[in-house]
Order: C-alpha cells, then sequence, then structure tokens
C-alpha cells in the first residue's frame, strides 16, 4: 500500500487496483461504524488530528454497557446467553467442518492444523466464555495482530484492545462529476486510530494498518446507521424504567409504611416564645428516640440519624379539647409489586431472553416438544445468530494466519470462506425434544397410511412428502438397508 510506510503495523501486499476501495457513488458504505473523515490537503503523518467527539461517544456508550451488566437482571440474561452461546464438551466449544470445501485434503489438513492454532492463540478452551460474554457487553472485539519480521512464521500473539481507545477511520476522496455536478466518492482508504484514555484532551492518535487490527462487532447499527451498538442497547430504557420503578418503591415503603402520631398540646394562654418553648420541652421528654441507621441496618438511639417515626407535635389553644393523641395509619398496598414485574419483562424482553427464565421458582420440564414455548425457540434462533456474529472472530484471525503462511493468496479467500463453516458444540435438550417429537408424529402419521401404499400413494411420495427424506438420504438409506443382513439371512444363521 502507497501508506504502509505511515502506518503502524504490517499490511499484506495487493496489487494497485486493491490498495484502495474504488467505488463511483454519492453513498459512502458504512455499516462498520467507521468514522469518515476528508482528508483538507494537510500532510498526513504517522500521528493525525480528528474530532474527537465521536470517539468520545462510543467511549461513553461502552462504559454504559459495562455499568448496566452488573444490574442482577442484566447480568442474569447476559449469563443465560453466555451459557447458551458457548458449550464446552469435552475441553472443545467449536470446530471447523471442511466437507465443502474443494480442496485437495492436504490443503485441508494444513487449514485444520492452522485453525487449531487459532484456538491456541485466543487461548479459547479456557478464555472462551470471558471473550464471548466480553463482545456481548461491549458489542465489539478488537485484538492487534504481532508477527515477527518476515511474517512467515504467521501469527504470534494476539493482544486484546480495549475497544474504548480505538475505531476505525475511513479517509473519503470525492470528486465532482463535471456532468451531473454531484460528489461521487473515488477512493476510501481505511486505517484504525488508537487512542489512549489517559490523554483524554489529546486528540491525536496512532495510525495502525487495517491488515494488524482484527475486529468484530455485533452488526448492529444507531437509527442513523453511522455508529455500532451492542446487544445491550435495547435495554437501556427499560432498565431505567426498572430502577426508577425499584427507587420510587423503596421510598414509598420508606415513608409510609410506619403508622405515625400527632400529638395536639395543649399551651393555654402562653404567648408564643414561651408556647413554643413549651411545645419542644415536652416533644424531647416524650418523643421516641429509636432511629435507624440506613447505611448499616442498625436501630440505634442517636439524634443524628434518620428516624423512622416522624411524628406530628402541634400546639393546641385553650378552648379546645386539651391534649391529644391520634394515630396515623400506614401506607396501604405496600405489598403490590405488579409494576416491578411488568417492567423486568419488559427488559428480558428486550434482551430476548424467555420471560419463563426469569422466574426463578419456574423448574426444567423434561417433557413432550409441544411444551416448547415459542419464546424458546425464538430464543435458539437468537443464539445462532449471536453466534453467527462471533464466529467472525475466527475468521479474522484464520484468513490472517493462513495468507502468512502462504497456504493461500488474499484473493482467494473470499473464495475459500464460503465453504469454511464453524460449529459450536450444542448441548440445548429443547432442539434434541423437538427432533424427536417431529420424527415421532412423522412415523405415526406414516403408520395410519401404511393400508393405502400402493393404491393412492407410491412408496416414494411417502419417503419425499411424509418423512421429508431427499434423494441424497433415500440413496444413503437404500444403500444402509442392501449392505445390512435380512431376517432370512438371520435366521439362517441361527
Amino acid at each position: 500500500m502507497a501508506e504502509d510506510n505511515k502506518l503502524f503495523g504490517f499490511s499484506f501486499k495487493r496489487k494497485k487496483s486493491e490498495e484502495k476501495i474504488k467505488a463511483n457513488t454519492f453513498v459512502p458504505d458504512n455499516e462498520d461504524g467507521a468514522y469518515q473523515i476528508s482528508p483538507s490537503g494537510a500532510y498526513f503523518g504517522q500521528y493525525t488530528d480528528i474530532d474527537g467527539n465521536q470517539f468520545k461517544s462510543d467511549s461513553e456508550l461502552i462504559m454504559k454497557y459495562r455499568s448496566i451488566s452488573s444490574y442482577p437482571e442484566i447480568d442474569a440474561a447476559i449469563e443465560d446467553i453466555t451459557n447458551e452461546a458457548i458449550t464446552t464438551v469435552g475441553g472443545e466449544v467449536i470446530k471447523l467442518n471442511l466437507d465443502d470445501l474443494e480442496q485437495a485434503d492436504n490443503v485441508k489438513k494444513l487449514i485444520q492444523e492452522e485453525f487449531k492454532t487459532v484456538l491456541k492463540l485466543l487461548d479459547f478452551s479456557d478464555t472462551s466464555y470471558d471473550l464471548f460474554r466480553r463482545w456481548y457487553i461491549d458489542g465489539r472485539l478488537f485484538h492487534h495482530v504481532i508477527i515477527d519480521k518476515n511474517g512467515s512464521n504467521g501469527i504470534q500473539k494476539l493482544v486484546q484492545i480495549d475497544p474504548t481507545k480505538i475505531r476505525k477511520v475511513k479517509e473519503i476522496i470525492k470528486e465532482k462529476d463535471p456532468s451531473t455536478g454531484a460528489e461521487l466518492v473515488q477512493e476510501v482508504s481505511e486505517y484504525y486510530l488508537y487512542q489512549d484514555q489517559e490523554h483524554v484532551n489529546n486528540s491525536e492518535g496512532l495510525k495502525i494498518s487495517t491488515d494488524a487490527i482484527i475486529q468484530v462487532n455485533s452488526g448492529l447499527l444507531n437509527d442513523t446507521r453511522d455508529k455500532v451498538v451492542g446487544y445491550l442497547n435495547k435495554a437501556l430504557k427499560p432498565l431505567n424504567q426498572l430502577s426508577m420503578m425499584e427507587d420510587s418503591l423503596v421510598i414509598y415503603r420508606v415513608s409510609r409504611s410506619p403508622e405515625r402520631r400527632i400529638f395536639y398540646i395543649d399551651v393555654g394562654n402562653l404567648p408564643k416564645g414561651k408556647a413554643e418553648e413549651y411545645l419542644n420541652n415536652t416533644m424531647n421528654k416524650y418523643r421516641n428516640k429509636i432511629v435507624y441507621d440506613p447505611n448499616t441496618g442498625e436501630v440505634k438511639d442517636q439524634r443524628d440519624h434518620k428516624s423512622m417515626m416522624e411524628d406530628f407535635w402541634l400546639p393546641r389553644r385553650e378552648g379546645g379539647r386539651g391534649t391529644e393523641i391520634t394515630t396515623l395509619p400506614g401506607g396501604q398496598n405496600l405489598g403490590e409489586v405488579e409494576d416491578i414485574i411488568y417492567f423486568q419483562k419488559k427488559l428480558y424482553k428486550s434482551l430476548n431472553v424467555p420471560i419463563s427464565r426469569l422466574e426463578a421458582e419456574s423448574a426444567f420440564n423434561v417433557g413432550r416438544s409441544s411444551e416448547i414455548t415459542r419464546d424458546e425457540l425464538k430464543f435458539q434462533k437468537f443464539i445462532d445468530r449471536v453466534r453467527t456474529k462471533f464466529s467472525g472472530l475466527f475468521y479474522e484471525v484464520l484468513k490472517r494466519q493462513l495468507i502468512l503462511k502462504k497456504i493461500i493468496v488474499p484473493s482467494d479467500w473470499k473464495s475459500i470462506k464460503e465453504d469454511l463453516d464453524i460449529e459450536f458444540i450444542k448441548d440445548n435438550y429443547y432442539a434434541e425434544l423437538k427432533d424427536a417429537e417431529i420424527l415421532k408424529e412423522r412415523v405415526e402419521t406414516l403408520q395410519i397410511i401404511d393400508e393405502y401404499v400402493g393404491t393412492y400413494y407410491s412408496k416414494e411420495w411417502i419417503r419425499k412428502n411424509i418423512l421429508k427424506q431427499d434423494e441424497e438420504m433415500i440413496a444413503e438409506i437404500d444403500k444402509q438397508i442392501e449392505a445390512e443382513p435380512s431376517e432370512d439371512e438371520d435366521f439362517d444363521e441361527e
């Protein structure tokens, strides 16, 4: 690349036509949420100045995600999602399927070996849970790829980068079309900008080559489609509503739960000053001094703490009913929490977690597939989508490893990637139970129409439409049946 000497890190050698993104359009592509700038003609060296407001905004958003992740309901939802997405069986979390890859066996073997190397570089067997959880909360992951001097030995180390300190930048060069007057995008130069948050007042950043950084994000964009957001973004409003409702409930119960008393003190014909002095003396003599310390939860007899009994002391002039004590009842309906439960369910819905998992007393029922709720099926589809997005991490690392080891060239990766399939280990019982129930229903239907075979239905029609077997499955099953000994052969052997 023309800018190799200006960027930190390494870049793969490409043809001149591939060095910059050519695009004769007036709409720049920004599906990755990169920050777009237009060079003003000034020299861009190793360090560059840009407006840091957008960068700071992303950092604040990520910090907000991290702060709300510790909230009990959100933490429980994240635990459910992470446990469903990451399953360890025999130390294996994921595997690479190369059945659809049309390459020589030796090439497939090399790819499998390099994929194992990728997992070791990520230490995925030990850190899979934490890595996925961190990616889910922040909505993105960044790794710095470290190689040796010539790069022929592949990736030496992967260093994780705090996403609050780095972001992608696109320098867009536009030219005006003389015929239409429209500003068309001619070239787009991409790089990453690293900014240390310790120097928050400094908008300068280190420019890093795109090949030296691995980024995988949630794939979710905000309404204006100019910023990547995390999966927790939808939970911000429901969480704020739930927090306000819970705080209001606590305040109401603390302030309204105790009974209050009204003391009417007869002050006779005493002047105002004397009457107030007499009222204060009487109040200090008889008032309840037992107080509650909200910081420690202790009950103490100290005046500098919040009192649980805020009684009212009122003077009464001569001619009234004299000294009197009246009791005000405490708050009613203190046990109603329907509004809290409503916002809890709303919070869980925003995170795509079944509401049934919110209820701790609900037990896991191993029964018929008809007992599987629609929410659980939707949840599994959501987990599959999340896994697919997270798989981008392994594809990006594997891509660089294969290119550095000269197993493939950069232009071959796109066609090879289409035939690669990263499979996550699954242990979800719902899916297995559903498949078993579906098979049972098909067999029962087959038994019902068995007497009509050869009259109204053919065996081929039944296998394709009732048992849902395709041509490949039919041929494989027929081959297996022919290879198995028949019942007559078993009888002869006996």
